[in-house]
């Protein structure tokens, strides 16, 4: 096995994935994630960032290739090893929110560190301060269920900085949120992201929000391109009511829009 670069937190080579209905994924990817870098992994739908970032988080290992942490070997590992890995080092946030219903808004964005051990009172805080960096703290006490997309997608984010992660693995983060909320969200988190020396990879099909990242890699059908034409991202679709803030953001995924294509190179 090749050691990684000293200065790379992450580090993978030679990445292939096929997907059980033997559509491919990844067709032998190697890409290097700096530390405390915001990396954009940008192409459209069925590229394979979603396949890249589940490789590289150990979320699912590559059939075939290394990714290294810390130039600590993650496809060698156990799936209890990978686990824990993902629990004590890495945050994701996902282009739809999952919370778990049972639990209200503060809870929700501190379960991450009350996984770990973190007292609940500490757990608290750090959840309350997040929330309110994304504008959803007066909604801490509510459950899932009464909140809208958008906030709901704010708590997901709210989430995943809470612990402060040494990577942080975003998926169209900013999917179901209108573009008030997007833009806001978004520099929520890349500034978070610099303040705390936080990793960030992140996917995405928009060009505004690659174009907010340090450097930019592309994808097309698995492989890395010099070159990828991304459509402006459009508005999601409002269903159900509206968020009490300005720029509210409606219930309902968002889809790609239409337009003139942006160029992003590597």
């Amino acid at each position: 096995m090749q050691a990684p670069p000293d200065n790379d937190v992450l580090w993978a080579r030679a990445l292939h994935f096929t997907h059980k209905d033997g559509s491919p994924g990844l067709g032998g990817v190697s890409i290097g994630v700096r530390e405390g870098e915001i990396l954009a992994v940008s192409g459209p739908r069925g590229s394979g960032k979603t396949t890249l970032l589940r490789c590289l988080s150990g979320l699912v290992p590559a059939q075939r290739g290394e990714v290294w942490f810390n130039s600590v070997p993650v496809h060698t590992m156990g799936p209890l090893t990978r686990e824990r890995l993902r629990r004590d080092r890495f945050g994701w946030i996902d282009p739809a929110p999952v919370l778990v219903p049972e639990l209200n808004v503060w809870e929700n964005a501190a379960l991450p560190l009350m996984l770990r051990g973190t007292s609940r009172r500490r757990a608290r805080t750090a959840a309350l301060e997040w929330l309110e960096r994304l504008d959803v703290g007066d909604r801490s006490r509510n459950r899932p269920h009464e909140l809208t997309q958008a906030e709901r997608q704010r708590v997901s984010i709210a989430r995943a900085l809470a612990p402060a992660p040494t990577v942080l693995f975003a998926d169209e983060p900013t999917a179901p949120l209108h573009r008030a909320d997007r833009a806001h969200v978004l520099r929520t988190l890349t500034t978070a992201a610099r303040s705390h020396g936080i990793t960030v990879v992140l996917a995405t099909h928009d060009a505004e929000t690659a174009a907010l990242a340090d450097r930019t890699v592309a994808l097309l059908d698995g492989r890395r391109v010099n070159t990828v034409h991304l459509p402006p991202m459009a508005e999601p679709e409002a269903r159900g009511p509206e968020s009490r803030r300005s720029g509210p953001g409606g219930r309902g995924a968002a889809s790609e829009g239409q337009g003139a294509a942006c160029s992003l190179s590597v």
